[in-house]
């Protein structure tokens, strides 16, 4: 893939809203992503549309609900119609500009996004967007993601000016907390975790909205064997991500999500999927991994670490390449026609 993946991001459109994306906080692999494929001396990069294998379309959704959806009121309307309208129009400037989205009807193509609303572009026509890869963060069965041609984007929380969070947790023998999580009560599934197991005298399983007076957040991830990952409003967590760099073992907790990279990665081997009805027996079920057992999928965390770090300029195995490669397998799925 190294070696013969080319992509072309179309030139078309003005920031903010077009080639520029966030780089730091929830979203920032939105933007991290869009600057590393359009930078100039990229490997991957096409020196023309007609050498490309796949076609980047590089709006930001991030950025236009922040600029265009701007200022937030109580009166704010939050339809999707702008944004619909802002995508759709970029797509049909470039079809109508070269042959390429109408020779695939827009299979060769992708956008990537971490954005919340992602998902909802394509509604108000989903014929045009029927064939288009979405590379999203919300990778969320129920909303129309498709596993088999859309592509799961880890969400990563980048401090300002980071890359990636320090990697300081303990060794697996150094981890007196069996599960911890600390969060806000988005969405169903985070309320019944809090039901069950927030600021519970058990010290076991450490729950918590706000991070106790005196304790990191961090270093109590670090201090953990694993790490509880609900889903919040959406499917996604930056959590997971937090975990792995701890080498602390995710504990997902979610609906209709489809983990990144899935396609090469078993994250039964370093993770655990606990439904959300078995939430009350999260303690038996993290107990009944045995010390042998975990300390394989401690070693396997701190394996796969480095598929999700973010490099600039990307690097082998980085998170850039791995969304590259699943890209990559997505396009040796489809043949041009006549090609």
């Amino acid at each position: 893939m190294v070696k013969t993946l080319k992509v072309w991001a179309y030139k078309e459109g003005d920031k903010p809203l077009i080639h520029q994306g966030p780089t730091d906080n929830i979203y920032s692999i939105e933007g991290q992503f869009m600057d590393e494929v359009e930078r100039e001396n990229s490997p991957f990069k096409a020196q023309h549309p007609d050498k490309a294998h796949l076609f980047f379309l590089p709006f930001s959704v991030a950025s236009i609900v922040r600029y265009v959806y701007t200022p937030i009121t109580k009166d704010s309307d939050y339809s999707r119609d702008r944004l619909q309208r802002i995508v759709t129009d970029y797509v049909k400037i470039v079809a109508n500009k070269y042959p390429y989205w109408n020779r695939s009807n827009g299979a060769d193509h992708f956008m990537v996004s971490c954005h919340d609303w992602a998902p909802d572009v394509s509604l108000a026509d989903p014929k045009l967007f029927n064939k288009l890869i979405k590379v999203l963060c919300n990778a969320n069965t129920s909303e129309e993601f498709r596993p088999t041609r859309d592509v799961s984007l880890p969400e990563i929380y980048l401090p300002f000016g980071a890359l990636s969070t320090t990697k300081k947790g303990q060794g697996p023998n150094n981890r007196p907390i069996l599960a911890f999580f600390q969060g806000r009560a988005h969405g169903h599934i985070r309320q019944i975790l809090f039901k069950h197991w927030k600021d519970s005298k058990d010290n076991e399983i450490q729950v918590h909205e706000r991070i106790p007076k005196g304790e990191d957040y961090t270093k109590l991830m670090g201090l953990s064997r694993f790490c509880l990952c609900p889903s919040g409003y959406e499917v996604a967590s930056p959590r997971v991500v937090e975990a792995i760099y701890q080498g602390c073992i995710p504990v997902v907790i979610s609906d209709n999500y489809t983990l990144p990279f899935s396609d090469v990665l078993n994250w039964n081997a370093f993770s655990v999927q606990v439904p959300v009805g078995k939430i009350p027996e999260l303690k038996g079920i993290l107990q009944g991994i045995s010390k042998n057992m975990y300390l394989k999928m401690y070693k396997r965390v701190k394996r796969v670490q480095r598929h999700f770090v973010l490099n600039r300029p990307a690097k082998p195995f980085g998170v850039h390449h791995m969304v590259l490669h699943s890209l990559w397998l997505r396009r040796l799925n489809f043949r041009l026609p006549f090609s």
